[in-house]
Formats: structure tokens, sequence, C-alpha cells
């Protein structure tokens, strides 16, 4: 095996032994609803043969249960609370890419409860064009301030390749940058209240209930939306990058926070949250555009349109590694709200999740990587829970198989 194709799973651990695949794992277990693996990320499976998924069990039976104006009326308080109250700085800052979930942010902060947001955006290089035309929308839009960062593009490739490489995640540097950047802004510009959209590991996998209210805090950032890895994780590899090349990626310290009272909270605990109600809302209000041509894994098109490779690459990785796709995670989202049967979701699935996609050859380009190597390396990727090798060919149980 090459030096490229060997795993670093971890590199303050140094592991870098290969599992092996040659013995079948257990069989896999579906969720009798949605059609999630027991191995999907966030999600806790019952047993017994018609076992439910935790996603399913918070947001079918405890959404439907809560009194969502009492909810608003919680909202109200806390910008009340935390609010620009004699309007020497702003009410809130929205971290948002442009997609329709940031629309919805903004249009309820801004046109519902009065407010004035600071809108803060990491732009990773990589934005579709339908998507950063609904980006710079925004501004025209809601007439809000918004500031917009971008790192050195010499640095965000570096950083597509490293994170590649050591997590299995191109996009880690995304994932960092917007759960770090708009706290940094929050610190500088004294801003205590900070607005995210619905907490995802809720949403989708029912990690937590709505009635814990869960709230963003350092300690969510590191373990969950980066996955265990920090800046410092990235410096002096074999990119060559160093401290100050990463400040836009270094988390403010807890004095900082507590000197400002930073408070991270999600709208989608105060507010009922529907993407596919709330986006249709967005392209009919404000002309929110779908992207400009169908994707390769998923047949949703108004999702994910601030990286061309989320929907993508990104996700076909997700796959490798889990077997298990964003179809897979669109699809669950729709049986819960009634919009797909679990038969119509199947189908799907088996048609888009495990497509390789065409932007593979741009980002190959974009990063200087020969497919070959991209290959080996991501197969370093794989889960031995859910992958393994019969005559040479990478083989997983699948939802509809008998």
């Amino acid at each position: 095996m090459s030096d490229i194709a060997r795993p670093i799973i971890h590199p303050r651990r140094g592991i870098t032994q290969l599992p092996d695949f040659s013995t079948r794992p257990p069989r896999m277990r579906y969720c009798s609803k949605c059609c999630y693996p027991m191995i999907a990320v966030f999600v806790t499976l019952d047993s017994g043969e018609d076992a439910v998924c935790s996603g399913c069990r918070v947001n079918i039976d405890v959404k439907k249960e809560i009194d969502w104006a009492e909810r608003e009326e919680m909202l109200a308080e806390l910008f009340d609370e935390y609010g620009s109250n004699d309007g020497s700085t702003y009410d809130c800052i929205i971290p948002v890419s442009g997609g329709k979930d940031s629309y919805f942010q903004v249009d309820t902060v801004v046109n519902k409860f009065k407010k004035n947001p600071l809108l803060v955006t990491y732009h990773g290089n990589n934005y579709t064009p339908a998507g950063m035309r609904n980006l710079i929308r925004m501004r025209e839009v809601f007439g809000c301030d918004h500031i917009f960062f971008t790192p050195s593009i010499r640095v965000l490739k570096a950083m597509n390749r490293l994170g590649f490489r050591i997590q299995g995640d191109m996009n880690w540097h995304a994932h960092c940058g917007i759960f770090t950047y708009p706290i940094r802004v929050a610190v500088k510009e004294r801003v205590p209240l900070v607005l995210w959209g619905e907490h995802g590991p809720t949403d989708l996998g029912g990690q937590l209930s709505l009635n814990d209210l869960v709230e963003m805090n350092a300690r969510i950032r590191l373990e969950h939306m980066l996955r265990g890895f920090d800046w410092y994780d990235f410096v002096e590899k074999e990119e060559g990058l160093r401290p100050q090349d990463l400040l836009w990626a270094q988390y403010p310290s807890d004095e900082e926070l507590e000197d400002v009272g930073v408070r991270q909270i999600y709208l989608g605990n105060y507010v009922y949250w529907d993407a596919n109600k709330h986006g249709k809302e967005m392209v009919d209000r404000y002309g929110f555009e779908p992207a400009d041509e169908p994707f390769d894994r998923t047949y949703r098109m108004l999702s994910n349109l601030d990286d061309m490779h989320e929907n993508g690459l990104h996700d076909y990785m997700k796959f490798i590694k889990f077997g298990y796709g964003r179809c897979t995670d669109h699809v669950c989202k729709d049986i819960r709200l009634g919009k797909l049967t679990r038969e119509e979701g199947i189908a799907l699935i088996r048609k888009y999740d495990d497509v390789k996609p065409r932007d593979i050859k741009r980002w190959l380009l974009y990063v200087g990587m020969s497919e070959e190597e991209f290959d080996q390396t991501a197969d370093t990727f794989r889960d031995p829970r859910v992958w393994w090798k019969e005559n040479g060919a990478w083989k997983k149980d699948n939802l509809w198989d008998k």
C-alpha cells in the first residue's frame, strides 16, 4: 500500500492499521418508518423486527405535541433579553450560507420579529452559480448588513487536500469556518445572541429531543460539527500550514465568550421547521433559485447550493464511509413530513445513493489529485460495520435486499 492510501484516522493518535474487510459484518438493520440504517450518524434504533429510529420518534411524535405559539413567545423574550434595545449594536448574528434555510432564518428575524441582525457568511470558494446568486440577493431583499469572509485560496486548496487525507472530508474546512468565524465576529462586535437554523443532529437523527432546547457551544462544535478535529490538527502537515494561516478557524477563548455573554440558539427549537415548505415560500416571495441542473446524488434541487461538491463528491465520501448518502437524508426527512411513502423513498435511494458524481473531475483538478489516488485514499475510510470485500469487490447490505 502506498503512503497516500495509508489511513490516519486521527493525526494526534497516529492510528494507521486498516480494518479486516474479509469477514462479512452482522446484517445491517434499518428503521421501519424511514430508511436510515442503524449506522447512520446521530441515529439510534429500537430493538426488534419493526424497529423505529430516534429521528422518527423525535420528528414525528415529539414535534406534533409542541405548542409552537408558546415557543415563539419564548424566542421573543430571548430577543428582548439579548437584543440591542438601544440600537447601539445588532440584535443578533445569523450565520448564513445564502441557502433556503438562511433566507427563512433572516425572513423570520427581520419581518416577523422586527429585529436587526448582522449576517455572516463563510465563503469556501466552491459556490454553485445559483448559490452565489442567492447569496448576493440576500443583501438586496432583506436590507441587512452582511459580512463575507473567504480564507486564502491557497489555504482552502490545502485544507481540501488535508481534510480528505486526514479525515475523509474535503469540506471539513467549511464546517470549521461556519461554526467558528461567526462566533469570532460575535466577540469582536460584542453581539451576544447567535441564531442558527435547525439543530442537525436532532432534525436528522433525533439525538436530542426538541423539548431539550439544545444550544450550540464549544463542545458541540468540536465533537459533533468538527468530528473531534480542530485547526491545530492541520498545522505543519505536508501542506506546511502555519497557525497564522488558520486564524479564521481558531475559536474564541472561554474568557472572550463570557466577557460578551455569547449565547447560541437554534431557530428550529422555537419555530416549526419544514424545509420543503419554507423553501417554496422563499422561492415565491424572494425569487430564491434552485440549482441550475439536477444533482447526481439526490433528487432535491434547493439544498446545499453553497458548495458544488456538498451534494456531490463530499456526499459520495459519506456513502463510501457509512454506506448511505444525502438522498437517504432527504428521503427520511420527506417520509417524516408525509411527502413520500417509504417505498417511494427506497426507489430514490436505489437510484441515487451509490452514484459516483461528475463533479469529481472538477475537484481533482482544483486540488491537483489523480482519481486513482482519490479512490485508494477513500477506501481507507470505509466502515467495517458496513462494508466487506468479496471476490475483490466492495459489498454491503441494502434496504431492498431479501
